[in-house]
């Protein structure tokens, strides 16, 4: 499988991101209108948002239609995940105001997604 440019991918890597974000947040929002306990609907969210990830990263970005390759996805997305809780967590310990943490740790997270979905998820 012929990869495009890296510099490509990575546009739109961010773009398809963007899109991802949309989707799980609208996800959410409509939990949450459905009267759904927000950590429920967040749950809910947060899968519907795996799958509809993987099948924009797979497709958009990479080129890759393979299915099986969902395991190693959820896998990368619960790195990414203890990876950006962990930052939280050191930078709440330092006093950091968690909104600015979070903001300041999408670039590092998102160029790790991108690194860990171009390596070891769509190959």
């Amino acid at each position: 499988m012929k990869f495009l440019p890296v510099h490509y991918q990575l546009v739109r890597f961010l773009l398809v991101g963007g899109l991802n974000t949309l989707f799980g947040y609208a996800v959410f929002s409509l939990f949450l209108y459905l009267h759904f306990h927000y950590s429920v609907a967040s749950f809910l969210a947060i899968i519907l948002g795996i799958l509809f990830n993987f099948k924009t990263y797979g497709r958009l970005v990479f080129n890759r239609r393979d299915n099986s390759l969902i395991y190693r996805f959820v896998m990368f997305y619960a790195v990414l995940y203890l990876l950006s809780t962990g930052g939280l967590w050191a930078f709440n310990r330092m006093g950091v105001n968690l909104y600015y943490a979070n903001a300041m740790m999408l670039v590092p997270i998102s160029g790790l997604a991108f690194y860990l979905n171009r390596r070891f998820v769509f190959i």
